[in-house]
């Protein structure tokens, strides 16, 4: 496990040198996922590293793990709330404050509000956006759109959310961090599992193996088939008159 992160915080720094950036910029959310990130990112630049904290209607307990994790391994971090933000946007599209969040449409505002934060950051700092989705998701699309899925780089892209999850404890990433139901936070009670409809370990052994039961095998070529725009750049026409 120690040459993998090794070989990961060498690939980041080789990222962003190459970019011409200076450091690394991501949202620190509580999870597993974005504390591996943090964990790395702070190896790859000690001195040129920020993590954001920014609650939209969130957890409290998010925002506690998150600073939790930044004190753990030293990350300097800057809170950013965004449920005015939110709550205005409602407003412009009509909507009345008590509506419900897990309305997708409205619920993927949230990551897309987040990466508006991390982007300007990185354009103020000279830094690299760098996304915490892992292989599991991005296999089956579980991103959302110019949301978490629109980052500069993903050092966890090549590793299923067990590997993840088996480098988190090799990290020394908190143990009540360990310990939670990977979430999005979209909304309350919201979990990755419950919403994707299969289990991390269901969805790890069929890409690993290509053995799972038929109902894993069918939840996942739907979420496949449904999510293949999310992956490619838009799709442009052929040249004129050619």
């Amino acid at each position: 496990m120690q040459k993998e992160v090794i070989r990961l915080v060498n690939w980041i720094k080789e990222q962003v040198e190459g970019a011409g950036a200076r450091g690394t910029v991501f949202g620190l959310s509580g999870g597993i996922d974005s504390s591996v990130v943090a964990a790395l990112c702070k190896r790859a630049f000690p001195e040129h590293t920020l993590g954001l904290i920014m609650p939209c209607y969130s957890h409290p307990l998010d925002e506690e793990h998150g600073l939790l994790v930044a004190d753990r391994l030293q990350v300097p971090v800057k809170t950013l709330p965004l449920d005015d933000v939110f709550d205005l946007l409602l407003q412009k599209f009509g909507h009345e404050r008590e509506v419900e969040h897990d309305y997708l449409p409205i619920a993927n505002i949230k990551p897309r509000l987040r990466m508006i934060c991390m982007y300007y950051y990185a354009a103020h700092y000279n830094y690299l956006v760098v996304g915490s989705s892992n292989r599991s998701e991005l296999e089956v699309g579980y991103f959302t759109k110019h949301g978490d899925g629109a980052v500069d780089i993903m050092p966890l892209g090549s590793l299923t959310k067990r590997q993840v999850m088996e480098m988190a404890e090799h990290l020394g990433v908190p143990e009540e961090v360990l310990r939670k139901s990977p979430s999005g936070g979209l909304w309350p009670g919201q979990t990755d599992e419950g919403e994707m409809g299969v289990s991390y370990r269901q969805l790890d052994q069929f890409l690993l193996t290509g053995e799972g039961e038929e109902k894993v095998r069918k939840a996942v070529d739907k979420m496949q088939r449904q999510s293949q725009h999310k992956k490619k750049l838009p799709p442009v026409p052929q040249k004129p008159f050619e």
